[in-house]
C-alpha cells in the first residue's frame, strides 16, 4: 500500500528485456507461459502508476543471429531469422498483457500487418499517452543492429526518460561476477567511467545513442519480483548510469 502512494520519479520509460528472460531455467520450451505472466504483471503494475510503458524484447531464447554466423550462416539471414524470433516473443508477452486486462500494441520494425503494427513513431507515442503498453519488435529492422541499439534508438525516438535493463544480475560489475567472487558491483557510473573501465553495460552503438541524447540506463535484476516497480518510484536498485 505504500508504494501505491507514492509518485513515480519517471514519466516515460523503456524497459529492455532479453528472449532469454522468457524462458524458464533448464527448460527445453522456448517460452514459459508462467514466466511470461509474471513479467507481464510487474508491467501492469507499473503501468498502473500512470507510467507511459514501452517494451523492446530480444529473441536470443529462440535464435541468435550472431552466433548462427560464427557457425556459416550468411550474417544478414541470420540477423532476420533474430529479428523475426523477437516478433514471437513480443506477440507473447502482448498476449499475458491482454489477458491482465492491459491495453497492448506490438509495433514492429518489419511490416507484419496480419499480427502486428508496422512502427509509426507518431503512432507509438500516441498509444503512450492513451495509456497502452508499447512493445516494440523486429529490432530496427535491420542487419547488424542488436536489440541493445533498437533500446537505445527508440528511447531517443519517443524522448523516454530512462532505459531500464533488465539481467540476471543486479547491476553492473568491473568483472563476472558469476566467475570472481570478489567482483566490485557499481551503484552508479558515468557514461566516461563505464567508456574508461571498459564495462560493457550495453554494445557500442546503442551505449553511443544513450550517451549523445542522455538517456540514463538503469541496469537491475529483474528476477526480483519487486525492482520493477521499485526503480520506477526511485529506490536505489542496481547500477545507474547516466552523464
Amino acid at each position: 500500500m505504500q508504494s501505491e502512494a507514492q509518485a513515480p520519479v519517471y514519466k516515460r520509460i523503456v524497459l529492455k528485456l532479453s528472449g532469454e528472460a522468457l524462458r524458464e531455467r533448464g527448460a527445453k520450451e522456448n517460452i514459459s507461459p508462467q514466466i511470461v505472466r509474471e513479467i507481464a504483471e510487474r508491467i501492469k503494475e507499473v503501468k498502473a502508476l500512470g507510467v507511459q510503458t514501452s517494451v523492446v524484447i530480444g529473441g536470443g531464447n529462440i535464435w541468435r543471429g550472431l552466433a548462427a554466423h560464427h557457425r556459416g550462416m550468411d550474417r544478414t539471414t541470420a540477423d532476420y531469422m533474430g529479428m523475426l524470433a523477437t516478433i514471437i516473443n513480443g506477440l507473447a508477452l502482448q498476449s499475458a498483457l491482454v489477458q491482465l486486462g492491459v491495453e497492448t500494441r506490438v509495433q514492429t520494425a518489419i511490416e507484419m500487418k496480419n499480427v502486428a503494427e508496422p512502427f509509426i513513431l507518431g503512432r507509438a507515442i500516441r498509444h503512450l499517452e492513451l495509456g497502452r503498453v508499447v512493445i516494440f519488435v523486429a529490432g530496427t529492422g535491420n542487419p547488424y543492429f542488436s536489440t541493445d541499439t533498437t533500446a537505445a534508438l527508440r528511447a531517443s525516438e519517443i524522448r523516454a526518460d530512462v532505459i531500464l535493463k533488465a539481467t540476471k544480475v543486479d547491476g553492473v560489475y568491473d568483472r563476472d561476477p558469476n566467475i570472481d567472487a570478489t567482483a566490485q558491483r557499481f551503484d552508479r557510473l558515468t557514461f566516461s567511467e563505464a567508456l574508461t573501465k571498459r564495462l560493457q553495460v550495453m554494445d557500442s552503438t546503442a551505449f553511443s545513442l544513450c550517451m549523445d541524447n542522455r538517456i540514463p540506463i538503469v541496469v537491475f535484476d529483474m528476477n526480483t519480483p519487486s525492482n520493477f516497480t521499485d526503480i520506477v518510484l526511485g529506490k536505489k536498485i542496481g547500477t545507474m548510469v547516466t552523464e
